[in-house]
């Protein structure tokens, strides 16, 4: 059940009755909806996984009940196993059959044969979002952040809760897990503020992202027979597809939360606008950097100071590969995270890693011409890591690099292709454009200042409803559910 699709939409409006009519004033009411929303969601995904969801949010509930109740060093030990339960489960169902699979290779490379074979392990949805809940959730009570949740219903409600369950945001629970206990009554406000970003979300989805995906689809599956062009507007269509499908996702999950009364962790900061990597990624799947940020980085950038930028570039490394690796199991996500950290390093010996320059804002309200370029490198180099991160194998990454500097074959894109991608080109310019002017908002709907007239603003927003609908393109699936 796709959050953007009419399914959701029929499960949604009858949550959101129940929600606020026969549960108003009633919060522990709500949260047991909330609970059982949730798990009826993610047991239409995959039933299957529910007992697994289950166990380890029951795990962790007691665990977080018994650090905070034990002296530090017991604590520590109990932390200890948390965080090792949380990666433990993270690494069977999403790791296991693949080291088995490649050390099987290697050894078979070698001429030593082996006999091992996979367990076909079934990969729950979500569990790269909700095992990071867990684990921060036991080390913010072993640091004394937060006090344990001793209410059942509202802690396993924050581990499944449904909007972001399947891909996030990946919210703490210091900012969470207290709106559970407050009061919620039905806020208009803040429901169309959350109504208009869910609407965002929607048209970058289906109208940038599923056209897109189509051309893209298409240029990897005919790898072998493309000519350079192709795969360069390929390339560079992944990098806009891979924006606007996630971000669409984090701003309909955002969006549903506020209906229902929630602030969810903000996930993208127009990251396209950014001059450098390490900016990029302080815009980009914001609760993931920062996540990663603060539980390994953090630890690993004191550990390594005494060794000053090169402590602090291995730090990054390794916080990078482990934010590639988190996307799946193949080493092209590892390979994708290193790529990513090697390009930080011309950022710390300059200096510029700290440095958070504003934008300079030339004529017409538009960037300088200096962070334009800068623009574009970033982008660029974005999207040579996409083609890695795309890629099945590191080798068809490779080829795929290869092809697009084909020197024989740098002329021959279709007439066909042109047809197909002037329509998204035009959604995609439009799209960074309202972005650009809006770059200060949370989301670019937020126009209330801009607009002050109420029938102008109505009138946007049904002409988006009707161009969405018009040029929605093919029904694809987020590409983050695989994650």
């Amino acid at each position: 059940m796709a959050i953007n699709s009419f399914n959701f939409l029929l499960f949604f409006s009858i949550v959101f009755f129940v929600y606020y009519f026969p549960l108003k004033d009633r919060t522990k009411a709500q949260n047991w909806l909330l609970l059982i929303a949730s798990y009826v969601f993610y047991g239409i995904a995959n039933w299957k996984m529910i007992p697994i969801l289950l166990i380890a949010t029951t795990l962790f509930y007691f665990l977080g009940i018994k650090i905070s109740g034990s002296n530090d060093k017991k604590a520590g030990r109990l932390t200890t196993l948390a965080v090792v339960a949380g990666v433990g489960l993270l690494f069977y169902f999403k790791y296991l059959d693949f080291f088995i699979a490649s050390f099987s290779d290697l050894f078979n490379a070698i001429g030593l044969r082996t006999n091992w074979s996979t367990f076909n392990i079934i990969f729950p949805l979500g569990i790269s979002f909700f095992t990071f809940r867990l684990i921060s959730y036991a080390v913010e009570v072993y640091r004394n952040k937060i006090e344990p949740e001793r209410d059942f219903v509202a802690f396993a409600t924050y581990i499944s809760f449904f909007p972001t369950i399947m891909s996030g945001p990946i919210d703490r629970p210091n900012d969470f897990l207290p709106q559970l206990h407050k009061k919620r009554t039905f806020d208009y406000d803040m429901a169309m503020d959350g109504s208009r970003q869910v609407l965002w979300g929607i048209f970058k989805k289906m109208v940038i992202a599923d056209n897109i995906a189509v051309f893209v689809d298409n240029a990897w599956m005919g790898l072998p027979n493309q000519n350079s062009p192709t795969l360069i507007i390929a390339a560079l269509l992944f990098t806009m597809q891979m924006y606007a499908d996630f971000s669409g996702y984090s701003d309909m999950a955002i969006g549903v939360g506020k209906i229902l009364g929630f602030r969810i962790t903000i996930n993208f900061r127009y990251p396209f606008f950014a001059t450098n990597i390490a900016e990029y990624w302080r815009r980009w799947h914001i609760s993931l950097t920062s996540w990663i940020t603060d539980y390994v980085f953090m630890p690993l950038n004191i550990r390594f100071r005494d060794y000053r930028h090169w402590g602090l570039i291995w730090a990054i490394i390794i916080n990078m590969i482990i934010i590639g690796v988190w996307h799946g199991a193949n080493w092209t996500f590892a390979v994708f995270g290193l790529y990513h950290g090697l390009l930080f390093i011309p950022l710390i010996l300059s200096g510029a890693f700290m440095n958070r320059k504003k934008l300079k804002i030339g004529k017409f309200g538009l960037p300088s011409t200096m962070d334009l370029l800068k623009m574009g490198g970033t982008f660029l180099l974005v999207t040579v890591g996409l083609i890695i991160f795309r890629a099945e194998s590191i080798g068809l990454a490779f080829e795929y690099l290869i092809r697009i500097f084909n020197i024989s074959n740098l002329f021959g894109l279709t007439t066909d292709g042109l047809r197909a991608v002037i329509p998204v080109l035009i959604s995609m310019i439009v799209m960074v454009m309202v972005e650009w002017v809006q770059r200060d908002k949370e989301y670019p709907l937020q126009f209330d200042t801009i607009i002050t007239n109420k029938f102008a603003r109505v009138a946007l927003l049904w002409g988006i409803i009707i161009i969405t609908v018009l040029l929605s393109g093919e029904e694809q699936t987020f590409i983050y559910m695989q994650f």
